[in-house]
């Protein structure tokens, strides 16, 4: 009788603790939710300067300088982006605005001051290239956690960092130019390290690595990026002077303001 106790004590044991563990478990969705909020949800609102550093297939750098701009209409949901470019001279005073909307297609606006003309970015446009850099214009506001379907694969450790490894599959695979991604999520604070971008025949071609992460306001911020194209060419992205919580308004993230940039937040 008293082996018998010690083993149902045993089994006891064992259940109590692995019935917490699998509860706390969480789902690929649960984790891209996550790191999306992380991503790019940090405070209601946000500011930075941003340098993007292109390097061509034979080496040639061009640098470009913006600023960027958030607002969060709601946490998780509807969100305001408005990226002014500064530098070169070529794209001064160029705009890209968008306007994220969880329930249906994004609007995006692209102001080209030079022939002052105001074009809207379709949905097949918004993996097109951002400013002839390796990062895509959706790269910049965020993919919807709801356009693909998420799978949790594994998990590795990258640069000491515990990580779960998701595999990504478009659900409309005409939108886009990759079959399927990866990314690399941290365990702890849900920024995502990694991504891996695999063409229609299923080959690597595009990869994005988190190079610098700081605090910001105690809030763990991406402030150093690369995306590299498997055939050549990269950029690699830099955000500085980073502010959360600033005060933007949301007036600011209009159709009259990429013609009139608002000069408080644009310096």
């Amino acid at each position: 009788m008293k082996k018998r106790s010690v083993l149902y004590g045993l089994v006891l044991i064992v259940c109590g603790v692995l019935v917490p563990l699998q509860a706390l478990a969480l789902s690929a969705d649960e984790i891209v939710n996550k790191a999306n909020l992380a991503y790019y949800y940090a405070g209601s609102d946000g500011a930075a300067k941003v340098r993007m550093t292109i390097t061509d297939t034979r080496g040639r750098k061009r640098l470009r300088e913006l600023t960027m701009l958030r607002y969060d209409v709601e946490d998780g949901g509807r969100q305001k982006f408005y990226v002014y470019f500064h530098r070169p001279a070529d794209v001064e005073g160029m705009v890209y605005m968008v306007w994220k909307n969880p329930e249906r297609d994004d609007d995006r606006w692209l102001y080209i001051p030079a022939i002052d003309l105001i074009k809207r970015v379709s949905q097949r446009d918004k993996r097109s290239s951002f400013a002839g850099s390796n990062f895509t214009y959706e790269d910049v506001s965020g993919r919807l956690p709801g356009d693909d379907v998420h799978e949790l694969i594994g998990e590795d450790t990258l640069d000491g960092r515990e990580t779960y490894v998701l595999k990504n599959i478009p659900r409309d695979k005409d939108l886009v130019e990759f079959s399927f991604y990866k990314t690399w999520i941290d365990k702890e604070n849900f920024l995502p390290l990694k991504g891996e971008y695999y063409d229609k025949a299923g080959r690597l071609a595009r990869i994005i690595t988190v190079e610098k992460i700081e605090n910001v306001q105690d809030i763990p911020t991406v402030v150093k990026a690369r995306a590299k194209a498997v055939e050549g060419g990269e950029t690699v992205i830099e955000f500085m002077d980073v502010r959360y919580n600033v005060g933007l308004k949301e007036r600011i993230f209009s159709e009259r303001y990429l013609r009139r940039p608002p000069r408080r937040w644009i310096r």
